[in-house]
């Protein structure tokens, strides 16, 4: 059954069935109907940037190792087995010899490193070419200082012997192989339809896909649904008990709720902010509300007036009353940001953006724009979402009572959004980061100079170096330090503003089972399966 991208005024043909009714599973018996938000960008895991694209590619593909999503710990995955130095700069991986592509050539050691060039090959120009800087030469390489890729701490050894040398320690580097950013690609399938340091060719498309993961690709129908089937060349296939998922690109999250109550979806890809009260009273089976790694907060342009003066940008980050958003607005368990990283296992950051009308106007007037005068119009960039509108309105209305500013709205599907981000061209945006391991310096990293995840042309010697030491510091309290002293820079300056933590909340029908919540929100969906499914 195929699930259109419904607006409202599309569900009104539907019938719905509530709770209780007897229609049945969604879909085909054994196949999983899962709401994903919005269209995804992309299916090449070198050019993406999106949870929304994590969950799709990491039914597609397979990294050399994977986590345990009840621990986070690492565990194998096409490497079966890996040796670490003493000095923890070189990780030698030894690959299992029944992965397979799902056209049935063999995964080799080869095609990883194929892929680690790839997406540090400049003119690919990917946003998260940056993750992979702890290999040693790999920053040069991406930025075009060395052009040699044997300079590059990647070799070799044999077919299924892969070798990693770090430029520093990394304690995440185990843990980050699940990200799309690690994964592996089929270079022959690649270069077959372009060259390897290009964008937007065929080969991402149904029937040229070829990946390694425990799905593959059938059908991909824009703004329709987005289907995988199981691959049957995956090397652990007989413990994948779903047929394949169904992924349904539903962005009105009224109609994506209204779809699971009338049994079209298994899980959604979150909740109405009015209906996760009603959901606690009514049918709290269904219901999931958990920690979750990521923060919700706002960029700045800061190569625009005004937010090219950071006295305006502290204004604008102390004129949002997150409590009364999390407490009025979101409902959900969410927190109020003070800062921008969550609090993990030892790291908690000391600096503290403070709700201070009387401050922020006493900057404004000191940055020469007293109680809002001369201030041009602030628009609120932000995707497609009946949430981020609630809560770019809320804004909106503060900062117009609380700073005189003219604050406007503006509402662009994801791939436009992503592109007016990628190339500066907002004044505010919507933004969140949720970890990719649970380590600050995952939220930090990206805002280095020049990173492409930085997105707000923000720059800070300061700051680069301070994350630059977080990187060589073997010492694991001396490393946060840093890192709170790095975090402490960015607040201060403000490119960003900190609005709430996340709570992962979403729906799942009580039959779908194999889901181990944690902080990163990880889906292994190997693990999934269907009670009652034949």
């Amino acid at each position: 059954m195929c699930v259109l991208r419904m607006t409202s005024f599309l569900f009104s043909a539907i019938v719905l069935c509530f709770f209780g009714c007897t229609s049945g599973s969604p879909g085909s018996a054994n196949v999983l109907q899962v709401g994903n938000g919005a269209e995804v960008q992309e299916l090449d895991p070198h050019v993406v940037s999106g949870v929304t694209e994590h969950r799709v590619l990491s039914a597609l593909f397979e990294g050399l190792t994977d986590c345990d999503p009840a621990t986070l710990e690492p565990v194998p995955a096409v490497a079966l087995s890996w040796d670490v130095s003493e000095d923890k700069l070189t990780y030698t991986f030894h690959l299992r010899k029944n992965a397979r592509w799902s056209n049935g050539d063999p995964v080799t050691a080869h095609d990883f490193a194929y892929g680690w060039r790839r997406i540090l090959s400049p003119a690919l120009g990917s946003e998260y070419a940056y993750l992979l800087y702890c290999l040693k030469n790999a920053r040069p390489f991406n930025e075009g200082a060395i052009t040699d890729f044997s300079a590059v701490g990647v070799r070799v050894l044999d077919d299924f012997t892969l070798e990693a040398t770090l430029e520093h320690p990394a304690p995440y580097f185990l843990t980050i192989h699940n990200h799309y950013a690690w994964f592996p690609v089929h270079r022959t399938t690649i270069e077959k339809h372009g060259r390897m340091d290009e964008r937007g060719t065929q080969w991402t498309r149904p029937g040229n896909l070829v990946g390694n993961g425990p799905f593959t690709l059938t059908d991909w129908r824009p703004n329709e649904v987005l289907r995988v089937r199981h691959n049957a060349y995956y090397w652990d296939a007989d413990a994948v008990r779903l047929d394949g998922i169904d992924f349904h690109p539903i962005d009105n999250l009224q109609t994506e709720e209204r779809s699971f109550r009338a049994k079209m979806l298994h899980i959604t890809s979150t909740i109405p902010l009015h209906r996760v009260e009603v959901y606690r009273r009514e049918h709290p089976e269904v219901l999931n509300l958990h920690p979750y790694y990521g923060a919700y907060f706002y960029r700045l342009n800061v190569t625009r007036p005004p937010f090219d003066n950071p006295l305006v940008r502290k204004a604008f980050a102390m004129a949002v009353d997150r409590r009364e958003l999390t407490d009025n607005v979101l409902t959900g368990g969410e927190q109020p940001a003070a800062h921008f990283t969550p609090p993990v296992a030892g790291y908690e950051p000391d600096y503290r953006v403070e709700f201070d009308v009387a401050g922020a106007r006493k900057l404004l007037a000191e940055a020469g724009y007293p109680d809002g005068k001369g201030l041009p119009p602030v628009e609120i960039l932000y995707n497609t979402s009946e949430a981020h509108r609630i809560i770019a309105e809320a804004i909106q209305r503060m900062w117009r009572e609380y700073l005189n500013v003219d604050a406007r709205l503006l509402n662009q599907d994801w791939k436009v959004y992503l592109s007016s981000m990628n190339n500066l061209n907002y004044t505010v945006a919507r933004s969140a980061w949720i970890g990719d391991v649970a380590d600050p310096i995952n939220f930090l990293e990206c805002f280095q100079t020049g990173l492409g995840n930085n997105r707000t042309g923000w720059s800070s010697r300061e700051f680069d170096a301070l994350i630059k030491a977080a990187y060589n510091e073997a010492d694991e309290a001396r490393r946060l330090k840093l890192l709170q002293q790095a975090e402490a820079v960015l607040l201060d300056e403000a490119p960003i503003i900190p609005i709430y933590f996340y709570t992962w909340k979403f729906l799942k029908a009580p039959e779908v089972k194999g889901l181990v919540p944690n902080v990163l929100g990880y889906m292994r969906w190997k693990d999934f399966y269907i009670e009652g499914a034949s």
